[in-house]
């Protein structure tokens, strides 16, 4: 007997509607370009290293007390997608929220965000979300592309895309300007 996922499911989903206002997108810069900035790395656990031929940006990480509108309002668009789109089991934020500053030539190659190697990756990560925070006006270059869509989705300040955390994506280069991004990880027990 072959058994078929359920027709209403996906794996990519893109808001249809800006999930912060222009007014919180710049709030959360800011709170992101204040707070203790470092080079992205790549990899789980022990092989976790900066690879500038695999991604070179800088990130900061959210404290939940700093930002408890912003994850709550998350959250619920978590929960919102999920149930609408998905149906991983038991979702939850687990992890403080990425802040990602992407500037002229830097990128991040083709990736995933959880391990297929069950020692080197400690969380559960079942959807990850990318979030864009400024008017994309403000920078060329820097798309988003998801392997199994081929093409580069441009999003809206405000907008956010949510998929499955083991599906490939990268950030393409950037040729002028600054990208700041949001990039959440949401798990729960393990996939069985």
């Amino acid at each position: 007997m072959i058994i078929y996922e359920p027709t209403w499911k996906s794996y990519v989903v893109t808001t249809t509607q800006p999930i912060f206002s222009p007014d919180e997108c710049n709030t959360i810069i800011k709170l992101g370009k204040d707070l203790p900035h470092e080079e992205g790395n790549v990899g789980f656990g022990a092989k976790n290293k900066i690879d500038h031929k695999i991604r070179r940006n800088k990130i900061s990480w959210i404290p939940f007390s700093k930002a408890k509108w912003m994850y709550s309002k998350i959250e619920h668009w978590m929960h919102t997608v999920n149930n609408k789109h998905m149906g991983f089991n038991q979702l939850q934020i687990g992890e403080y929220a990425q802040f990602t500053k992407y500037s002229k030539k830097e990128h991040y190659d083709w990736h995933a965000d959880s391990s297929y190697e069950m020692s080197k990756g400690p969380a559960v990560r079942k959807v990850s979300m990318i979030l864009l925070l400024n008017d994309p006006k403000e920078f060329k270059g820097g798309a988003l592309q998801i392997v199994d869509k081929k093409q580069l989705l441009v999003l809206k300040q405000g907008e956010a895309v949510f998929f499955a955390s083991f599906i490939a994506h990268r950030v393409v280069p950037l040729t002028k300007g600054n990208r700041f991004s949001l990039t959440m990880w949401f798990g729960g027990p393990p996939l069985i």
